[in-house]
């Protein structure tokens, strides 16, 4: 098809500088002849778009050119018939090949693409097409090849770049038991990898699946853009009519209904919000839909997660006390309840048990989580509670025969009833010390507390003062770990407002209550823990999402690269967009209110005016493009926590700061 209109466009301009010669040889006959069929090949397929829309009850700028080509063509005007109908076509056709640059974000994406893949099938090594590899493979990769399924690495070792699923290009080192994604390229190395996800199951595959979905969504500034349209062009229509009436120049009225056609208009939204989600998509941050990207420029407030957000989300056991118990054997214990535990805080009682070189059961006999306090957990006889305070005083306070389920929230969060003096002054010194204190009892009482610690992110002070320098008004932390923990992240990032020890649905009540109030809320987390107050906010944002379908299906935007510093640059990226798009609109009005004027004054005409109202339609898409190359806020990427600013709030320090309190 692309070619078909290519040939047509050139035909036509090839016919046009015939009939150019034919007029300076006076063969009048022949040119008048040749510019009326410069006008059927170029205008035949408006005539079709014309009629298709007038069929489906929809007035179209195809149908007001329409009107005018036939009124020039009635009234003698070939040389205005021709060149219109030229025009019109090579402006779509110039329009097409310069859009392809406000997708070219997503074309490359596509371009990674794996093609093929060596797997071992009978003992032997064989090269099959990507499609047809099946769960189970085991799929080698050497330096230099793409890898072709989700999978985890079995063999060997190596470097991969990431820049398809992340948009970072420094390598990353993948060894056993990591993780890798389809689209991502071995640098260095050699991998075995086990497949786990294939084809359109691939996290590669579901990110161009939602770009494509995005770059078609519409914003509600293009939603009314296109609404105006519908009512616009019919308007045009009887305006030409008027014009004609009272002035009763027919060229004019032709004239007039082409100038007014809204082309540039109604393309200056779409073009802008495809330019920006497409800069996002190369740079690791997945923006579903143009309403999301309008959406987070108007953003007030902006909540934060702690776990894994604000901090980077790799706790490590930094103290261990017990009580009547070994310190090991407590540890032992606690190891062999969490060992099922997807939780950050029970991998990280595992990997300390491990290091230990502890022998601990692989699986508890039974396993309950309770709900934002902990785990209930029987381990050799022994049931036991290991979560947080709020759990831990439920647990004491109404012993084994109550259901994990059931005993949360029946006392008030600050009860210190069932826990010892001795115990409560300990706990209390390690949570100013910035730890979480992970509480093991059993039905004897508390075994002992241990204590967890995690580091801010280097760029989190940096991006949060970028946040606020860039309009947002207010920045809050909600969060399950307990209180002193919470507020030292929060003073040591200049975080407004901080809110700890919440269940999930506590976190949010408190997004509802900040919408309430009239705030444009985002809300930031890792995308499963928080997905229902990320799925209430107006701004869903899920923090490191590569390879999480909840944080892909539920946040409005994916910071696949599991970096803070993506989200002030997707913020400043769609302040950018917007502002792209109202310049594109300004522009769009501004010519067709300078076209008409110059008409109704008799020093525009039919085809000098189509000459400028097609190369307005270019300025606008060619304004566009300049998203594409967009890079304000990168200057923070990779290098926060080098600067000045970085030093003062965290980098010397580098506080260890506890997890969520819940095991």
């Amino acid at each position: 098809m692309k070619t078909k209109g290519s040939a047509r466009v050139f035909v036509s301009g090839g016919l046009l500088l015939v009939a150019l010669l034919l007029h300076f040889l006076e063969f009048h006959v022949l040119k008048d002849a040749t510019l009326n069929l410069v006008s059927v090949i170029a205008g035949y397929p408006i005539v079709i778009k014309a009629f298709k829309a007038v069929r489906n009850r929809v007035f179209t700028i195809e149908l007001l050119v329409t009107i005018a080509v036939v009124g020039a063509l009635i009234i003698g005007e070939y040389v205005e018939s021709a060149v219109v109908t030229f025009l019109f076509l090579f402006g779509a056709y110039l329009e097409i090949r310069t859009l392809e640059k406000t997708r070219s974000s997503l074309q490359s994406l596509m371009d990674m693409a794996p093609q093929e893949a060596t797997v071992v099938r009978s003992g032997e090594s064989v090269k099959i097409p990507a499609e047809e590899i099946v769960e189970g493979d085991r799929v080698l990769i050497q330096s230099g090849e793409k890898v072709a399924v989700d999978g985890a690495v079995v063999s060997g070792q190596g470097y991969i770049i990431e820049a398809a699923i992340t948009g970072e290009s420094v390598p990353v080192k993948k060894r056993m038991e990591d993780h890798v994604f389809s689209g991502t390229i071995v640098d260095n190395g050699y991998l075995e990898v086990v497949a786990e996800k294939v084809g359109e199951d691939t996290t590669f595959a579901k990110i161009i699946e939602l770009v494509e979905e995005a770059q078609e969504s519409k914003a509600k500034t293009q939603k009314f853009l296109e609404k105006f349209a519908s009512f616009y062009t019919p308007g045009i229509l009887v305006l030409s009519i008027l014009v004609f009436m009272l002035t009763r120049d027919i060229r004019l009225t032709l004239t007039f209904l082409v100038i007014a056609c809204p082309g540039a208009l109604v393309i200056s939204a779409p073009v802008s919000i495809v330019a920006g989600i497409g800069n996002g998509a190369r740079n690791g941050i997945l923006v579903k839909g143009g309403e999301i990207m309008e959406g987070l420029s108007k953003a007030s407030v902006v909540v934060f997660d702690k776990t894994g957000t604000l901090t980077k989300g790799k706790p490590e056991v930094t103290a261990i006390r017990s009580f009547g118990v070994e310190e090991d054997e407590l540890l032992r214990l606690a190891a062999s309840a969490e060992v099922i535990s997807e939780h950050h805080l029970g991998k990280a009682i595992v990997t300390e048990a491990k290091k230990r070189g502890l022998e601990f059961y692989q699986a508890p006999s039974e396993f309950n989580v309770v709900k934002g306090s902990g785990i209930v957990a029987e381990v050799e006889g022994r049931k036991l509670f290991i979560g947080n305070r709020k759990g831990v005083v439920q647990h004491l306070e109404f012993g084994e025969g109550v259901e994990g389920h059931e005993f949360v929230g029946k006392l008030a969060h600050d009860s210190l009833e069932a826990i010892p003096a001795e115990v409560e002054a300990y706990v209390r010194d390690q949570e100013n010390k910035g730890c979480t204190a992970i509480f093991v009892t059993g039905q004897s009482g508390i075994l002992g507390v241990i204590s967890i610690a995690d580091q801010i992110r280097d760029d989190a002070l940096d991006n949060i003062r970028e946040l606020k320098g860039s309009g947002i008004k207010k920045t809050m932390m909600l969060t399950g770990d307990n209180r002193r923990t919470a507020k030292l992240v929060a003073n040591q990032l200049g975080i407004d407002e901080v809110h700890a020890e919440l269940l999930p649905e506590e976190k949010v009540e408190k997004v509802k209550a900040l919408r309430n109030q009239g705030y444009k809320v985002v809300m930031v987390g890792d995308g499963v823990n928080d997905a229902p107050a990320i799925a209430t906010a107006d701004i869903g944002v899920a923090m490191g999402g590569a390879g999480t379908d909840v944080a892909l299906e539920t946040a409005d935007m994916v910071l696949m690269s599991d970096k803070l510093d993506r989200l002030s640059y997707a913020y400043s990226l769609s302040k950018a967009t917007v502002r792209n798009m109202k310049q594109n609109m300004f522009f769009a009005v501004g010519i067709v209110f300078l076209l008409l004027a110059g008409v109704l004054a008799k020093v525009v005409y039919l085809a000098s005016g189509m000459l400028i109202h097609e190369l307005s339609v270019l300025l606008v898409i060619l304004n566009a493009v300049r998203l594409v190359r967009y890079n304000k806020g990168k200057r923070s990427i990779g290098v926060a926590a080098g600067n000045a600013d970085g030093q003062d709030g965290l980098g010397e320090q580098k506080s260890s700061i506890g997890e969520k309190d819940v095991a």
